[in-house]
């Protein structure tokens, strides 16, 4: 599933805040227990990334 997550309270935020986002987009992926395994990935980077944990 691909979450997106947003209550208009900006950076205010509990989710922006816990993990540290200061702009937007900010892409964060995270493993089964919620930590953060890489951010900010896009186009390739991203498909590769997922490819290595998925094969």
């Amino acid at each position: 599933d691909w979450h997106h997550v947003s209550n208009l309270k900006f950076w205010q935020e509990p989710i922006a805040r816990q993990y540290n986002v200061r702009s937007i987009p900010a892409t964060f992926l995270l493993d089964e227990n919620g930590t953060i395994i890489d951010k900010n990935l896009r186009g390739q980077a991203l498909q590769t990334k997922m490819a290595s944990l998925f094969d």
